[in-house]
Order: structure tokens, then sequence, then C-alpha cells
């Protein structure tokens, strides 16, 4: 996967994760446990295709206290970058 622009050049670790085909609430407990074993401002790349992940994701990264750097569609995939608090 091509990360964007401006993960390229970081020092910090970017990590991905493939939660296609998954369905609520396994890619937010996917991306929390991955998250978890990152070390603060890590990054994880996430794609999913789980409809209900356009509210849960965004609302995770609030709740955990994380930032969620991007959120883009790629055909019925999303792709969701998260900066890990």
């Amino acid at each position: 996967m091509k990360h964007p622009a401006y993960l390229r050049g970081m020092s910090e670790t970017t990590t991905d994760l493939d939660a296609t085909g998954l369905l609520c609430p396994l890619p937010v407990l996917k991306a929390r446990k991955r998250l978890q074993a990152l070390a603060s401002g890590d990054t994880l790349t996430m794609q999913a295709d789980d409809p209900a992940a356009i509210v849960d994701v965004p609302h995770f990264c609030a709740e955990a206290g994380h930032d969620l750097l991007s959120a883009d569609t790629d055909g019925p995939v999303q792709v969701y970058v998260i900066r890990k608090a």
C-alpha cells in the first residue's frame, strides 16, 4: 500500500491492518489491539469495508484520544490513518 505523502520520511513506525470482510465491532477492536502494541506517535493504516466503520472509527479515535489523520475511500474500501496518542 502506498502511504500518503505526509507519512513518508517520518521516523515513526507505520503499521498496516487489513480489516476488510470484518463487521462491526471487529474493525475497531482489531485497530485498538494493534494500536496498543505501538508506541505513541506511531501510525496505523487500516482498510475496512464495513459501512459502520465510517462512524465507528472516527468515534473510537475521539474517545481514545488518537488522531485520525485521514479517512479516504478507495472503491468499496475505506482507508483510515490513525496516529496513536
